[in-house]
């Protein structure tokens, strides 16, 4: 029996080495992996000598040989390819380890392997007969499996091709995306690639999907990593998926909205609470006073360290996850009291380049909606402008607006959520709504639109509301009814010219 060993992550080969060798095996390699070998003392022939080819072309040309491909392609069963090997003096090849260098880590066009993923690709198309290993995880298996039985199971062999098969898949599509990242030319004018390779990992297993009769999971980009891959969770169950789903859009929220303590409560993927403070705890308690009702049973996502101050505050309301950067000792202590809250320490997130979605037979892709604060490239499209106060609180509830299922309503006063309205078919209920769990509270602050107010009804609710000021992107064939509606009552408002629609 033989084996071909060539491996960029040489985690555990040194072992398998050994362990094939005690079985009687012939090693064959090549590089790096050969004299990790041949330096435990385990008999090794390079591939050079077993091939009788030098390695040429920098490297480019190591396995690419018949005697190599021609030992791991041959159907066993079939007699004009037993014929072959016997006339070209090719000895079958049984089983090829092999696992390709992390393209994405130091990307390049002399980083592309050819012989890895071809030698990987022909083991696993040819797993009727060959075993093929490309995770280190793996070995222990086939070892174990290799001592007892004397050969892998048929079973065990397409389950390591199908690994191997997605492992080359990531590997390709890795390059495709780099190529794509490096197009800058083609990405000013079409932002989108012309195709999309998908390759993702499950890596964590959930609860249950959206409802408990559904299976829910997670999966990560082969070739990356995101917060939630370096996340501690420190207490409580397993997450589900809209456990998962709501945390992430809460710590996308209160990374979104600036770099003062901000803490979001979210509910349903829409935030019912978010607020600014010097104070974190009191930050906390000016977003949960926004819609207490909602936010029971809520996500809470605050991007400072926990202090027992806010700790004592959560934990006078049932909360399904607490993600933060840190937890002080006495406010990881404190809220480890609560049996079943989820307690998530994390490093701020990504935003991702594109905004992907199911639809019958593909996807809808769209690159991702980022808020851009720039008074500059705004107009203020009333009489009178907004004061400085105002002003800070409409770029609060502008951030806070986009990302609030459409069509949406925030009202806002001291950098603190009074009111929101989201997810709504029509404007003025958004506004109606938003108005009701403000309660009086909005009196002198601002109000905020993800669209145009396509009728002067949604700001007349606004201004009925108490609000000052307000920002929208404009652009409704009603835009000088809706300013007219604004300068009879004093108030200002300001015009974007962009929309942020979430749906």
């Amino acid at each position: 029996m033989r084996a071909l060993l060539s491996v960029y992550d040489k985690t555990g080969v040194v072992e398998l080495a050994k362990g094939l060798h005690e079985l009687g095996w012939e090693l064959v390699s090549s590089g790096g992996t050969a004299a990790a070998i041949a330096a435990a003392g385990v008999p090794v022939v390079d591939v050079a000598d077993y091939t009788g080819s030098p390695i040429m072309l920098g490297h480019r040309v190591v396995t690419l040989h018949p005697r190599i491909h021609g030992g791991i392609l041959a159907d066993r069963d079939d007699p004009e390819h037993r014929a072959d090997l016997e006339a070209n003096d090719i000895e079958p090849i049984d089983l090829v380890v092999g696992n390709l260098y992390p393209f994405r880590a130091e990307p390049s066009v002399e980083n592309i392997d050819i012989g890895g993923p071809t030698m990987v690709r022909a083991a696993a198309k040819n797993h009727a007969h060959v075993g093929v290993v490309v995770d280190p995880d793996d070995y222990d298996i086939i070892l174990v499996e290799l001592t007892n039985a004397g050969h892998l199971s048929l079973g065990t062999r397409r389950q390591l091709a199908r690994k191997a098969f997605a492992h080359t898949a990531a590997y390709d599509a890795a390059i495709v995306s780099w190529m794509d990242d490096t197009d800058e030319i083609k990405d000013a004018e079409d932002p989108l690639p012309d195709s999309l390779h998908l390759a993702l990992e499950r890596v964590q297993d959930l609860r249950y999907g959206e409802n408990p009769h559904q299976v829910g999971a997670r999966y990560r980009y082969a070739d990356g990593a995101g917060w939630w891959d370096e996340a501690i969770q420190h207490h409580g169950k397993d997450m589900s998926y809209l456990n998962l789903f709501d945390t992430e859009a809460a710590w996308r929220l209160v990374f979104s909205v600036g770099t003062d303590p901000t803490v979001a409560v979210i509910k349903h993927a829409n935030p019912c609470g978010v607020a600014t403070h010097d104070d974190i705890a009191e930050a906390y308690r000016r977003a949960h006073a926004c819609d207490p009702v909602s936010a029971f049973g809520g996500i809470v996502a605050v991007n400072r360290e926990v202090t027992l101050e806010l700790a004592d505050a959560l934990s006078e309301v049932f909360t399904e996850v607490i993600v933060a950067p840190g937890f002080a000792p006495e406010a990881m202590a404190k809220l480890q009291e609560k049996k079943n809250i989820r307690i998530i320490e994390a490093n701020p997130p990504a935003f991702p380049l594109l905004d992907m979605r199911s639809i019958d037979g593909g996807l809808l892709v769209q690159s991702a909606d980022r808020v851009a604060l720039d008074r500059d490239a705004w107009t203020v499209a009333t009489e009178r402008p907004p004061t400085a106060a105002e002003w800070d609180d409409l770029e609060f509830a502008w951030q806070v607006a986009a990302r609030v299922s459409s069509n949406c309503i925030v009202l806002a006063k001291d950098r603190q959520a009074v009111g929101i309205g989201a997810g709504q078919q029509n404007r003025r209920d958004a506004g109606r709504i938003a108005a009701e769990k403000a309660d009086g509270r909005a009196g002198g602050g601002v109000c905020a639109s993800d669209a145009f107010f396509p009728f002067r009804d949604g700001l007349d609710a606004a201004i009925d509301a108490g609000c000052t000021a307000v920002i929208q992107p404009g652009g409704s064939v009603r835009d000088d009814e809706v300013i007219a509606a604004a300068n009879e009552a004093g108030i200002a408002m300001v015009f974007t010219g962009e929309r942020h629609f979430k749906h």
